[in-house]
């Protein structure tokens, strides 16, 4: 993990314009800069962004955030890439917590994986495009295939030579560690000797999301005779087959402009398709689709179009996933390629738009197609026609999600007069799969709830939720926290000390408070700014909640009211004061009710006069905070 104190460090010294205005038009307008949306196609520039309050917001889509969410949407990097992104930008050197040796072993692998990939994919690029052997067997062969060069180049690929250990021979020249080249898939052991894996074949490197080189395929020229058509690194630290989509990072962006994902088996299918200028496509690698694979696509679109050979092969290949993609929220459409052909030669035998225009003609719902396979096969079999109504019947119930409602209905129609059974039946159903997913999920949540419910003190005060008191006086905490009170004393020291009687009934403002007093006792220093790009999702939101407001104050006040200055009136300590008490008088008010509740339930004497006590005091406290406040209950 990145260390607070670098992250801090990073957090000081960006500039949400200079970093947005890296893949957006800014012009300045008033007090903040205005430009088209990247999240959506628009006309008129709605995205607005804030450098004061270093906040990013599209009043056209709604997108808002920081500038690290900002690279993050954008660039689909994690959270800790976006900061290794800005760490990069600013010159700022990476410092992670304390880690384990075993997590400490793991990273140097990866990093010297990432630079071993980085250098085997210049070498194979020099020896396609730089000698003989490379021009006469491989560069004759993709071009063959249809293949430009600047599409080869685009996506990197290389040539392995013949030769035994021209590879091997090049890498340890470099020194790169025996060990990493063979956990890298580039050498294996043959006759007792390090040799070249990929002899004689097409390179293909492998790029994550970040578009960083994390493995790579390597494909015989011509048709394969013993031995395998293609070979594949084998998985380590930074490889994870089940992780991955072939030419994600290339895709992301046409991903998201076209609001759709197409997938398809093979490297070359991508490469084809992005030369004919379709560009949101990515492969599964003809591995079967996984739950992190889903997730990627649905990181750029909830469409997912399936686009597969429509021999037998394909047809099989395709129907696996389905209940994942549904439970993962994706709308998916599947199209199967006509004679014999796969999307490759198909784009290259009847051209881009020609292609375009059959994936639009073509496409068919998944479930209704997965149905009619089901029955096909099926035939006037009763048995595996009644699998088939379970099959569907649990696929739908997977459907969940309240927007899902009306589509659920209508296929629960279409499949029950496919299926020629009662729609209600099928209904009832559906509804006794999603009951018993249901069932499980709650089990599980009150086994979670039962253990967390364990680590609570019993408390007799029942406070009601008061939202907006506790929000304020977060808000004053991570505005003026810094400020000084007193000698020697901060403002975030104060509140600590006259909050220590109370508690926040919200969780999450509770959670907040933690984390910034956690931040402040490390010696840190927590602001709105620097808990604005904390690592979590949750105080990120928290914060923009706390701290945004839909208006502010125009600074045209101070010119029409000279001798008042209303923005630059420092109210920080009244602020502070008047929150406080605000907050501890809804808190006391909850007191008095639990108080009076349980003086009317007690029937002891020695219980009722201690109760009676409590009512005193706490009324003491009201009187001295309304005192405060300028205020005067009346009873």
């Amino acid at each position: 993990m990145i260390s607070p104190q670098t992250i801090e460090q990073i957090t000081n010294r960006i500039d949400i314009i200079d970093v947005v205005s890296e893949f957006v038009k800014l012009k300045k307008r008033g007090a903040n800069y205005l430009g088209l949306c990247p999240f959506h196609n628009e006309k008129t520039p709605s995205f607005t962004v804030s450098p004061s309050k270093e906040i990013y917001k599209c009043f056209g889509c709604g997108k808002s955030g920081n500038t690290i969410t900002f690279l993050m949407e954008h660039e689909k990097y994690s959270y800790a890439e976006a900061l290794k992104w800005l760490a990069q930008r600013y010159n700022i050197e990476i410092e992670e917590t304390i880690v384990s040796d075993e997590v400490k072993q793991v990273q140097q692998v990866a990093e010297s994986l990432y630079a071993l990939n980085n250098f085997a994919q210049k070498f194979f690029t020099e020896q396609l495009f730089n000698t003989e052997e490379g021009q006469n067997n491989a560069i004759s062969y993709l071009e063959e295939r249809g293949f430009k060069e600047d599409v080869i180049q685009k996506f990197q690929l290389g040539y392995n030579p013949q030769q035994r250990d021209a590879f091997t021979s090049a890498a340890s020249k470099q020194q790169f560690n025996k060990e990493i080249l063979f956990k890298s898939g580039l050498v294996v052991t043959r006759n007792d000797e390090p040799a070249d894996n990929y002899r004689g074949r097409i390179i293909f490197p492998i790029h994550n999301t970040t578009g960083k080189i994390i493995g790579f395929g390597a494909r015989v020229i011509g048709s394969a005779d013993k031995a395998p058509k293609y070979i594949n690194t084998p998985e380590n630290e930074i490889y994870i087959k089940s992780k991955i989509l072939y030419g994600s990072y290339f895709a992301r962006h046409a991903i998201d402009k076209n609001n759709e994902c197409l997938l398809v088996e093979g490297y070359t299918d991508v490469i084809s398709l992005h030369q004919a200028g379709i560009e949101n496509v990515v492969a599964s690698g003809g591995t079967s689709l996984t739950t992190d694979q889903l997730r990627i696509v649905k990181k750029y679109t909830n469409n997912l179009t399936i686009i597969y050979d429509g021999d037998a092969a394909g047809v099989k290949a395709a129907m696996r996933g389905l209940d994942m993609a549904l439970e993962e929220g994706l709308n998916v459409k599947l199209v199967l390629i006509p004679d014999k052909e796969d999307p490759d030669s198909y784009v290259n035998k009847v051209g881009s738009e020609r292609f375009k225009k059959f994936i639009a003609d073509n496409k068919k719902d998944f479930i209704l197609f997965q149905l009619e396979i089901l029955l096909k096969e099926a035939g006037n079999d009763i048995t595996k026609k009644n699998d088939a109504v379970n099959v569907i019947a649990e696929s739908l119930s997977k459907l969940n999600r309240a927007e899902d409602f009306t589509k659920k209905q209508e296929y629960i129609h279409q499949c029950a007069t496919l299926l020629k059974i009662d729609e209600s039946g099928l209904i009832t159903l559906v509804n006794k799969y999603a009951q018993n997913r249901v069932e499980k999920e709650e089990k599980k949540q009150e086994v979670e709830e039962s253990s967390t419910q364990k680590n609570r003190t019993d408390d007799k005060i029942i406070f009601q939720k008061d939202e907006a008191q506790e929000k304020n006086v977060l808000r004053v905490l991570l505005e003026y926290g810094l400020n000084e009170w007193s000698p020697n004393v901060t403002i975030a020291e104060y509140i600590f000390e006259e909050l220590e009687q109370y508690r926040f009934e919200n969780a999450d403002m509770e959670y907040l408070f933690e984390v910034y007093k956690k931040h402040y006792n490390e010696g840190l220093r927590p602001s709105a700014k620097t808990l604005l790009y904390h690592e979590e999702a949750r105080i990120r939101t928290l914060v923009v909640n706390v701290t945004l407001f839909p208006f502010e104050l125009s600074q045209r006040w101070d010119e029409k009211l000279e001798n008042i200055k209303v923005n630059n009136l420092d109210t920080s300590l009244q602020d502070v004061m008047m929150s406080l008490n605000y907050f501890k008088l809804q808190k006391i008010k909850k007191m008095f009710e639990q108080n009076q509740e349980d003086m009317l339930k007690s029937k002891e004497l020695s219980e009722q006069l201690q109760l009676m006590e409590v009512h005193k005091r706490l009324k003491e406290i009201e009187i001295e905070i309304t005192r405060q406040l300028g205020a005067v209950i009346v009873k």
